[in-house]
């Protein structure tokens, strides 16, 4: 995790730097001869969020207190905690849901009759991956 961190801070000095090379070389081109605006604001705002993201990792890092059993190489399976929920691994339902957001924002973009089946579909989703367990073989 330390390295991940080491990691992000390193890239974003990376792009600071070409940010300031990149005004530099606009500067001193002479078919232009005045900053490029577009290129610098994007790799300095790049910088900024590499850094954000080093932050992030640094913050969650102390708040999890250390290293975790799963960020090590030589930890067992049974090191860390081993109930990290109920998964689905056969569920086609987040399929059928992502399909559903395809058809909205295709609806968005190309015609507004696609919207009310987007969300039709959604609907069926949502009810079909809530009440999976509720009906049929997994009936619990």
């Amino acid at each position: 995790m330390r390295s991940n961190i080491i990691l992000w801070w390193i890239i974003g000095v990376f792009f600071l730097i070409v940010a300031g090379v990149y005004t530099g070389w606009s500067l001193l081109d002479e078919y232009h001869g005045k900053v490029e605006w577009v290129g610098t604001v994007a790799l300095l705002f790049t910088a900024l969020m590499s850094a954000m993201i080093a932050v992030y990792l640094r913050k969650t890092y102390k708040a999890q207190g250390g290293e975790l059993p799963e960020d090590v190489l030589t930890a067992d399976i049974d090191d860390g905690d081993p109930e990290l929920g109920e998964f689905s691994p056969w569920s086609w339902w987040p399929l059928v849901l992502a399909g559903s957001a395809a058809v909205f924002i295709i609806g968005l973009a190309v015609g507004q009759f696609l919207l009310p089946i987007g969300l039709a579909i959604f609907v069926v989703a949502i009810v079909g991956w809530v009440y999976e367990y509720y009906r049929g073989h997994f009936a619990r």
